[in-house]
């Protein structure tokens, strides 16, 4: 690599470079934290605990169930699911079967939906009852013939299950009415389990290069593309999180099991891989928040459990700290911060400082990088009002409309090169072709200044 000066602000502890190919697939690195920390809580939901043995057997269960609708290695799996334990588990076991996931806003409007099931030619999808309207309406257009149907307490035990299906359904009405052609092999996810269970999972072989995760994103320019991650890529993000995060970690005592709140969509690059994955590997328990919006509901989930790692949007942190209900949680336990998705404001920073002890820790980084590519050091003390710097085995260079590198204190386009680097646009090679550069730098859009 180029010489990185900014390695002498690296924390203690934080290598310069990690071994990104530790594994040869993210189905090998969830297999072996499966097995490693199967007895602890993966997930609590509504007061339920999920363990990873539990989150292993359905997982593997479901991926039975979908090799057996005669979809081979490579065919697109759409998930399409707030943040439900139902989740994770379809996750692991499309990839388990050799699949990519397809990752979907449940909030999309039918055309974006159309869109994204066309454009990545997904055969089948996941998703909670709740959205099934939506996806009524433009199935006869789309090429996703098999639907697995999931509802809100599928996975809450019978009486607690039954309870709060009923009251989405019946009480809140937040069942729209839908109905799905015959022409449609639609399954409850229960009934999908149950047949797998009885199924015997033809392990996938998956390599480093096979595509994992197919990352919607609006891009900078018209609509939005599937950015490809490719199983190395997500591996090495899930790495150089660990890595980057360990000096806050130690911070939390020996023996504790870290606790974080997933409050971001799991359907979005940065729940996806630094709540959900990154929990899976160091054997974490995420609270899964199902509707962020509320925040009331949301404090008196936090209120429940003590936590370390809170990462969130700018917006998330505002709307909590200037909440009445905010010092009715017990901040005392966490440790680490972390801002991403969009800037973090200097005001709200110093309000969650104040009123929690513990710094906002911001990073960033894009669909197209896995999504983490830079942050600040996770022992700062305040707000940088920066990006941080690069993590391990990552370069950041400013680029001109020429791509040539800018001198220090000149803005530049932000372009990096690392193995959390999508491998490219889904059938764009256009597209691709704009935003990578020759050396293997990503042209991110984004302008910024080295200081």
């Amino acid at each position: 690599m180029t010489d990185r000066p900014w390695l002498s602000a690296y924390p203690p502890g934080v290598p310069a470079d990690i071994d990104t190919a530790a594994y040869t697939s993210l189905v090998a690195l969830m297999e072996e934290s499966f097995q490693k920390h199967a007895a602890k809580v993966a997930y609590s939901f509504m007061g339920k605990d999920v363990t990873f043995g539990e989150t292993d057997a359905l997982s593997r269960a479901m991926a039975a169930y979908l090799q057996s609708l005669g979809l081979s290695k490579g065919d697109r799996v759409a998930i399409m699911m707030p943040n439900v334990p139902q989740y994770p588990v379809a996750v692991a076991a499309v990839l388990r079967a050799g699949l990519v996931v397809v990752n979907v806003n449940p909030l999309y409007t039918p055309r974006e939906l159309e869109h994204q099931l066309k454009d990545s030619g997904a055969k089948a999808i996941v998703i909670l009852e709740n959205f099934a309207a939506t996806l009524a309406q433009v199935i006869d257009q789309v090429p996703t013939k098999t639907v697995v149907l999931a509802a809100m307490g599928d996975m809450l035990g019978l009486v607690k299950g039954t309870l709060v299906n009923h009251v989405v359904r019946r009480v809140k009405k937040m069942v729209p009415p839908f109905s799905l052609p015959s022409s449609v092999a639609s399954v409850r996810f229960t009934e999908a389990l149950g047949r797998g269970r009885r199924m015997t999972l033809t392990p996938a072989a998956v390599g480093p290069d096979d595509i994992a995760v197919l990352q919607y994103t609006g891009g900078t320019t018209g609509v939005s593309k599937g950015a490809v991650l490719l199983h190395r890529n997500l591996v090495a993000n899930i790495l150089q999180a660990e890595a980057w995060y360990q000096p806050a970690l130690k911070k939390i005592p020996a023996g504790q099991q870290i606790v974080t709140v997933c409050a971001l969509p799991l359907y979005h690059i940065f729940g996806f891989n630094t709540n959900m994955m990154l929990g899976l590997r160091m054997g974490g328990c995420n609270i899964l928040v199902a509707n962020p919006r509320d925040i009331p509901a949301l404090l008196k989930d936090l209120a429940a459990q003590p936590f370390h790692s809170f990462p969130a949007v700018n917006t998330m942190f505002t709307a909590l700290a200037n909440h009445p209900d905010f010092d009715k949680v017990d901040w005392s336990h966490l440790k680490i911060s972390v801002g991403g998705g969009m800037a973090v404001t200097q005001g709200t920073a110093r309000l969650w400082l104040d009123k929690t002890g513990c710094p906002i820790c911001e990073g960033y980084g894009l669909s197209e990088t896995s999504p983490s590519a830079s942050c600040n050091p996770v022992d700062s003390t305040a707000y940088t009002g920066t990006i941080g710097v690069p993590l391990p085995n990552t370069e950041l260079a400013l680029l001109d409309d020429d791509g040539r590198e800018v001198p220090m204190g000149t803005p530049g386009e932000i372009a990096i090169r690392g193995p959390q680097v999508m491998a490219g646009y889904w059938q764009r090679p256009d597209e691709t072709a704009k935003v990578m550069t020759p050396d293997g730098f990503f042209r991110t859009g984004d302008i910024g200044v080295v200081d």
